[in-house]
């Protein structure tokens, strides 16, 4: 890793001398120092950017395609590089890292198949009497200049879900990684400057949230994806004037353990769901919600595997809790539990923390209305409650602010339909936990998780506007 990153400004690298402290997660010693934009700075990213539109959008899709390409070659060719500075930033486990550069991979990957397939179509026209001689088609082109605010919790994934649709439909674009996180974005700098984008195509800008407000509120900007906190992602709404927002929000996901499922298989999943990258997940599983008839013997086995995750450094091949992203955050939660506690509520196992490490923790007999239930804890904690009828475990996965997608274990083909039916979630997966996601998928949430939708061909969609073509050929031609 080097000493210090610039940032960069119209597929340039500079600095202009403010610098940003990325410190190693686990062990808190300074990493590397990231140069940060000011609002002059991102001001003439902006600039450029527009400036960019026009070339970027008389582009052939074959091109466009060559870009991504070029990024997937590498991008495999540097994954071990990309692994270990997100080990590092984040302080997610290597073997989770390993798994994040492998999915920013596969990204790009979709994109680049996906930059060919956006035609132009029919549209039927001759229902109408007066439509006689008239035909209709219909394509889409790049909405404009984008603005992206990425999360540090998939600080290169979550990127390439803004970053390469972009590149598939031709959009220019302007990025503030994650304070917390910014080396992986920085990286992926270096490969986009070998590609031959038009100068202005795109700024990766590290800047610190007071000097953010360009990001959302500047009238040049077509297009606003943010993904984060919902308090601050509604707030960006709000302020965001007329260009189109896409906000990927949080959660305090669910699964549904039915009294038909196979225990094992669950206990399994549910362990990833809840404790994968240290429960740092919009998606990952806060509440298990299991049949009455089964609960002791789901809760037996599910104490019984979380005592055996290994916590601690995440450069360890065995390690599957990592740090939190702060200290401050572990404390966090620990004041939750203690609080649930107080409630009445038990600690089934964990609980105790180590600095930024806070062990796999597992409670039940929580108050629902208790923040671990009814915020997003973004922190390995889960909370047990039982259910006696499957239509009471609908009605609670759905008492909750949140509802981007959730899991049900059960055998029974129509409960799974009913789950499809019932649940207010973006997304429902049957016979696994909430977490699971590919990257092709149209994934996003309702109620306070967000609005709109990722996954690659449907970000290209919010990153484009249809423009109709009549033709009228006259009567005797």
């Amino acid at each position: 890793m080097r000493q210090r990153y610039g940032y960069w400004l119209a597929g340039q690298e500079a600095d202009e001398g403010a610098w940003l402290e990325v410190r190693d997660k686990y062990a808190g010693d300074l990493l590397t120092e990231v140069a940060t934009a000011s609002p002059a700075t991102i001001e003439r990213a902006i600039q450029a950017a527009g400036l960019a539109r026009a070339p970027l959008r008389r582009r052939a899709s074959s091109d466009r395609r060559a870009v991504l390409d070029h990024c997937v070659e590498r991008l495999r060719q540097r994954a071990d590089e990309f692994a270990d500075a997100l080990c590092a930033e984040a302080g997610k486990p290597i073997r989770d890292s390993r798994g994040e550069v492998a999915r920013l991979i596969e990204t790009f990957q979709a994109a680049a198949e996906e930059s060919v397939r956006m035609g132009a179509e029919g549209v039927p026209l001759d229902g109408s009497p007066r439509a006689r001689g008239y035909r209709g088609y219909l394509k889409r082109v790049p909405i404009g200049v984008c603005s992206f605010i990425a999360p540090f919790n998939f600080p290169l994934n979550l990127v390439a879900h803004k970053v390469a649709p972009a590149l598939a439909v031709g959009c220019p674009f302007i990025l503030k990684p994650a304070s917390a996180t910014p080396v992986g974005a920085l990286l992926l700098g270096e490969v986009l400057a070998e590609t031959d984008l038009p100068r202005g195509s795109w700024s990766i800008l590290p800047c610190s949230r007071d000097g953010a407000d360009l990001f959302t509120e500047h009238p040049d900007l077509a297009l606003l994806s943010f993904t984060g906190s919902p308090e601050v992602g509604w707030a960006l709404k709000a302020r965001a004037g007329k260009k189109k927002v896409v906000l990927e929000l949080g959660g305090n996901a669910a699964v549904i353990v039915d009294e038909d499922a196979d225990l094992e298989d669950a206990v399994e999943r549910i362990l990833v769901g809840a404790f994968y990258q240290s429960g740092q997940s919009c998606i990952g599983v806060q509440r298990i919600l299991v049949h009455e008839r089964v609960n002791e013997a789901f809760k037996r086995l599910l104490v019984e595997r979380t005592r055996q995750l290994v916590v601690g450094d995440p450069r360890r091949e065995e390690t599957f809790v990592g740090p939190l992203i702060s200290e401050r955050d572990a404390q966090r939660l620990q004041e939750w539990i203690a609080e649930a506690e107080a409630a009445g509520g038990r600690v089934l196992t964990g609980g105790g923390r180590r600095g930024a490490c806070l062990e796999p923790t597992l409670l039940e007999a929580v108050p629902r209305e208790l923040r671990i239930c009814t915020q997003e804890a973004f922190g390995p904690v889960a909370v047990l409650s039982t259910f006696a009828s499957f239509d009471e475990a609908l009605a609670e996965v759905n008492d909750s602010a949140f509802g981007l997608q959730a899991g049900v274990f059960t055998r029974d083909l129509y409960r799974a339909q009913r789950a499809w039916d019932e649940l207010e979630v973006g997304g429902v997966v049957v016979g696994d936990v909430p977490s699971w996601r590919v990257d092709t998928m149209p994934y996003g949430g309702v109620k306070d998780s967000g609005l709109g939708r990722e996954g690659v061909r449907y970000a290209m969609e919010d990153m484009t506007e249809p423009r109709l073509l009549v033709v009228r050929t006259p009567p005797g031609e």
